[in-house]
């Protein structure tokens, strides 16, 4: 089948889709490029005791992540708006193998790892901004008819929690317990991926771009970014849900390293799939919660990701292992309700058009907050982790107070 969006029509689309749901299988690319970008996360232990790469060495693996994603971002949800949400997905099914299999060669070096890193940014990145605004087309008529409106951006948040969470179980159990660590995970990821290079090829084109499509450099501009709905309450709350996944099981693992002795690795694992299973369950609730006539769901999900640093600081202050567990827990639910309520906002903001560019910035915006862990390593001392923490509640409690103001202001509705 050919991967271009000219020769087939939505009805005949449709129609091709009717066997299988067509969002089952975007459900599915999206899931095994979410994999790809968090089995790494468990690893970085591994790495450091394994290969002896210092501390800076590890922390320059994730933030190399980052410089495949952020573009990729911005620039696949545009480049899917002019050629069509098939193609895209397609490359972000072929980076996720890529990436594995350098990630793979990591015994040979560094440059592999940083390569593999890279390129795994690249997928998540692509997945989130095109896969997340295909299955919201695919979650309606002609192709879902029983879908509400609110499914799309359900099961988005659904197939990035799940895979990141199943990436980092599997890739976190092999590193503690099984054999040959640093090439296993990526191997097993190869081959869950792989049949995806023909399964994503399958589901119904939703973008037909006419003739007189705009420039690509046209095409690129944003004009919903500057919404104020999605300027005072979106970009707001966006950041916090990666602050608490990065701090859940990115830095409360070290922290809590001491306590953990030889079984590190996989008390890492386990923070790691409490948090992304907890963000998992909760969507039904964050269903519920969001309200389309305020930002309701912003604050619950900014109000609960303060109570989880309030119990991450319990765990710190007390060293134990079951309170941080606890406090995973509780950031897995702020993040889920907060992606739910944040994807359902932009998708309220943005028209058709903008759609899928606007849910590349959200998730840009978003992903800031994996920084966070390491300005915090760096600023540990002069200030201690307690104090550092209590200015991330302050900020919290000021970022709720600002999503307050504008609470049932700028929606869609009535404008910018």
């Amino acid at each position: 089948m050919s991967l271009g969006t000219q020769s087939r029509s939505p009805a005949v689309d449709a129609e091709a889709g009717r066997r299988v749901p067509p969002w089952v299988l975007v459900f599915g690319a999206v899931f095994v490029c979410s994999w790809a970008g968090n089995q790494f996360s468990p690893m970085l232990l591994l790495y450091k005791e394994a290969e002896h790469y210092s501390a800076g060495t590890v922390t320059s693996f994730l933030g190399v992540y980052v410089a495949g994603l952020a573009p990729a971002l911005i620039i696949a949800g545009a480049v899917s708006d002019h050629v069509g949400r098939r193609v895209p997905m397609f490359w972000a099914v072929c980076f996720g193998l890529t990436g594995s299999v350098l990630l793979a060669l990591g015994e040979l070096g560094s440059v592999p790892i940083y390569l593999g890193r890279l390129v795994s940014g690249a997928t998540v990145g692509t997945a989130m901004a095109v896969g997340t605004t295909w299955l919201k087309e695919l979650s309606g008529k002609p192709y879902d008819s029983g879908a509400d409106t609110g499914a799309g951006a359900r099961r988005a948040s659904l197939a990035f929690t799940l895979g990141s969470a199943l990436g980092a179980l599997v890739a976190g159990s092999i590193a503690q317990w099984g054999p040959w660590p640093e090439v296993v995970p990526y191997v097993i990821h190869v081959a869950v991926t792989l049949p995806f290079l023909w399964l994503v090829r399958r589901p119904p084109e939703t973008c037909f771009p006419g003739a007189d499509r705009p420039p690509l450099r046209t095409r690129m501009t944003v004009p919903s970014a500057r919404h104020r709905r999605f300027l005072r309450v979106v970009v707001v709350c966006g950041p916090w849900l990666f602050v608490a996944c990065g701090l859940s099981y990115g830095y409360l693992p070290v922290l809590l390293g001491d306590a953990a002795g030889g079984l590190g690795l996989a008390y890492a694992t386990t923070l790691s799939v409490i948090a992304l299973v907890s963000g998992a369950v909760i969507q039904p609730v964050a269903k519920r919660i969001d309200s389309s006539s305020s930002a309701r769901g912003i604050v619950v999900s900014l109000a609960t990701l303060t109570v989880g640093m309030l119990v991450m600081m319990t765990a710190v202050a007390t060293g134990q292992l079951v309170i941080g567990a606890a406090a995973s827990v509780v950031f897995g639910a702020g993040f889920g309700i907060g992606l739910v309520s944040g994807l359902l906002e932009v998708q309220r903001i943005a028209p058709a058009a903008d759609l899928a560019k606007l849910t590349g910035v959200f998730y840009a915006v978003a992903y800031l907050g994996f920084a966070v862990p390491t300005v915090l390593a760096a600023l540990t001392p002069p200030f201690t982790t307690i104090e550092l923490l209590t200015a991330l509640v302050v900020l919290l409690i000021i970022s709720t107070l600002v999503v307050l103001v504008s609470y049932r202001k700028h929606l869609p509705a009535s404008g910018s």
